[in-house]
C-alpha cells in the first residue's frame, strides 16, 4: 500500500509534463497588465500579468528581454507570446515570456497620470505652496500602520537621532478598502490638535502599486493639501512614488530617511555646539589678545603721555585751520562777486527789449516784401485776364455779325450750311447784329472754284 504514494516531487514533475505536452500551452498569446516588476541584478525580468479578475507569475529571461525597445513598468498594458509551464522548486505554474510589446496603460497607472495631471493643474504640487519642515520639533505625529516594518523604523530612528522629541503614532490601515478614510481621519484628527504637532510622517513599506494605492487617493492628496502642520511624505522604497509624495511638503525615500529629515540628529548637534564652542573660545581669546596688544601700543602714545602739550598743539592747529577758511570763504565770496558782474553784463546785451527790436525790423522788412509780390502777382493775373478776353472776342460770333455778317436759320430754327439745304420760296430767317430779317428764298446760286456764281 505504501509502494502507492508519491512524493510531491514525483507529483509536480508529472504535472509539469502534462502541461509542457500540451500543445495550446506551448503557445500562448496573452494581454495583461503588469504587476510587481522586479528586474534582477542577473538581467531576467520577474512580473505579475493581471486583469481583472485572475493573475499570473510570469518571468523573461535576459536573453529574451535583451530585444525588448521598451523598459516595462508596473500599470502598463502589454502583449505577450510565451508558454506555461511549471516551476517545479515552488510548483507553482507560470508565464515564461518570449515576445512582449505594449498595449497601451493599464488601468491603474491611467488613473495615477489622470489625477496627478488634475492635481497639479489645480496648483496643488507648486513649491511656493509647501510648508517649511520645523528645524527643531518638539513633537512628530506617525500616521501609518502599528504592525508594519515602517513605524518601528521610524520610531527608532527618531529615539535615536532625538530621544526628547515626543513621538504619537496614529494607527491607520494603508492598504485595503478602508486605508483611504483611515488615513484622512487621521490627518484630520492631527490639525484638530495642530498646536499638539510640529510635523507629521504619512507613510508605509513598500509594495506593489495596488497596495500602495491608498496613497494615489484623490481624498488623501488632498487631506494632506489641506493640513496646517508640515507633512513628510515616506511611501514604500526609493523608487515608489505616489500622489501624496507630489502633494506632500516634503518627500522622504524610505521610511527611516522620513525620520531622519524630521528631526536633527542630537549627537550632530552636540558635536555642532562643542565645535562653535571651541571655535567661539578661540576667537574671543584671539580678539582680547590683539585688543591687549593695542591697547598697550596706545598706552605708549604722545597723547596718552602728554595730553596737555597735545591739547595745546591742537588749539593752535584750529586757530590755523580757520584763518584758512575765512580765506577760502572770502576768495569765494569775490569769485562768485566777479562771475555775478560778468554775468549782468552779458544779460544787459541780451534784453528782450533788443530782440523784440531786431523781430520788429524783421518783420517790417516781410510784410513790405510781401506787398511786392501780391501787387506783383495781381498785376500779372490782371494781365493775363485781358489777354483770354481779347482771344475770346476775336471768337464771339456778335463781334462777326458786328463787321457785316449774319446767320440763316431754316423754319424749323435750324442754321443753314450750304444751299443744298434750302429750296426756292423757303421762309428763312438771318440773324444779324441787332436782330433777325425775314425773307424768301427767291434764287439759288452755287459759287464756282474762282469765287463766281452759278445760277441753279
Amino acid at each position: 500500500m505504501k509502494d502507492n504514494y508519491l512524493t510531491v516531487t514525483a507529483l509536480t514533475r508529472y504535472v509539469k509534463r502534462k502541461i509542457d505536452t500540451d500543445p495550446h500551452l506551448r503557445q500562448v498569446w496573452l494581454r495583461g497588465e503588469i504587476s510587481n516588476f522586479k528586474h534582477h541584478s542577473r538581467g531576467h525580468m520577474y512580473l505579475t500579468i493581471k486583469d481583472d479578475n485572475a493573475r499570473i507569475q510570469a518571468v523573461m529571461f535576459s536573453s529574451n528581454n535583451s530585444r525588448l525597445l521598451f523598459r516595462p513598468e508596473n500599470g502598463m498594458s502589454v502583449l505577450i507570446r510565451g508558454e506555461v509551464s511549471v516551476y517545479e522548486s515552488s510548483g507553482q505554474y507560470q508565464l515564461y515570456i518570449r515576445e512582449m510589446e505594449p498595449d497601451g496603460i493599464g488601468a491603474l497607472y491611467q488613473a495615477f497620470e489622470q489625477l496627478k495631471e488634475k492635481l497639479q493643474t489645480e496648483g496643488l504640487f507648486l513649491d511656493d505652496q509647501k510648508k517649511k519642515i520645523p528645524a527643531y520639533p518638539n513633537h512628530v505625529g506617525v500616521i501609518t500602520s502599528p504592525t508594519g516594518a515602517a513605524v518601528r523604523d521610524i520610531v527608532t530612528t527618531i529615539e535615536r537621532r532625538s530621544p526628547s522629541v515626543k513621538i504619537t503614532v496614529l494607527p491607520v490601515s494603508v492598504q485595503g478598502p478602508q486605508a483611504v478614510s483611515s488615513i484622512v481621519r487621521a490627518i484630520q484628527y492631527a490639525n484638530a490638535f495642530s498646536e499638539e504637532y510640529d510635523v507629521l510622517i504619512v507613510g508605509r513599506g513598500g509594495g506593489s502599486i495596488e497596495e500602495l494605492w491608498s496613497f494615489n487617493e484623490e481624498a488623501v492628496a488632498r487631506a494632506i493639501y489641506d493640513s496646517s502642520i508640515p507633512v513628510i511624505s515616506a511611501v514604500g522604497h526609493e523608487t515608489d512614488t505616489t500622489i501624496a509624495d507630489f502633494v506632500a511638503d516634503l518627500r522622504a525615500p524610505t521610511p527611516t530617511g522620513a525620520a531622519e529629515l524630521a528631526v536633527p540628529s542630537q549627537i550632530e548637534q552636540l558635536d555642532k555646539v562643542s565645535y562653535f564652542v571651541q571655535r567661539l573660545t578661540q576667537v574671543m581669546r584671539t580678539d582680547i589678545q590683539m585688543y591687549s596688544k593695542r591697547l598697550e601700543r596706545l598706552s605708549q602714545t604722545y597723547a596718552f603721555k602728554y595730553p596737555k602739550q597735545l591739547i595745546a598743539q591742537k588749539e593752535q592747529e584750529l586757530d590755523t585751520m580757520l584763518d584758512t577758511l575765512n580765506r577760502s570763504f572770502k576768495n569765494r565770496m569775490e569769485e562768485k562777486q566777479v562771475r555775478y558782474t560778468h554775468l549782468k553784463k552779458r544779460l544787459g546785451t541780451q534784453h528782450p527789449e533788443q530782440e523784440i527790436k531786431a523781430a520788429a525790423d524783421n518783420n517790417n522788412k516781410l510784410t513790405a516784401q510781401l506787398n511786392r509780390s501780391m501787387k506783383q502777382l495781381f498785376t500779372n493775373s490782371e494781365r493775363e485776364l485781358h489777354t483770354s478776353i481779347n482771344k475770346l472776342t476775336l471768337v464771339n460770333p456778335l463781334a462777326i455779325m458786328a463787321r457785316g455778317y449774319g446767320i440763316s436759320y431754316n423754319e424749323d430754327g435750324n442754321v443753314i450750311k450750304s444751299i443744298k439745304e434750302v429750296n426756292q420760296g423757303d421762309q428763312i430767317d438771318v440773324r444779324l447784329k441787332d436782330g433777325y430779317v425775314q425773307a424768301e428764298v427767291q434764287k439759288i446760286k452755287e459759287a464756282d472754284d474762282s469765287g463766281g456764281r452759278k445760277e441753279i
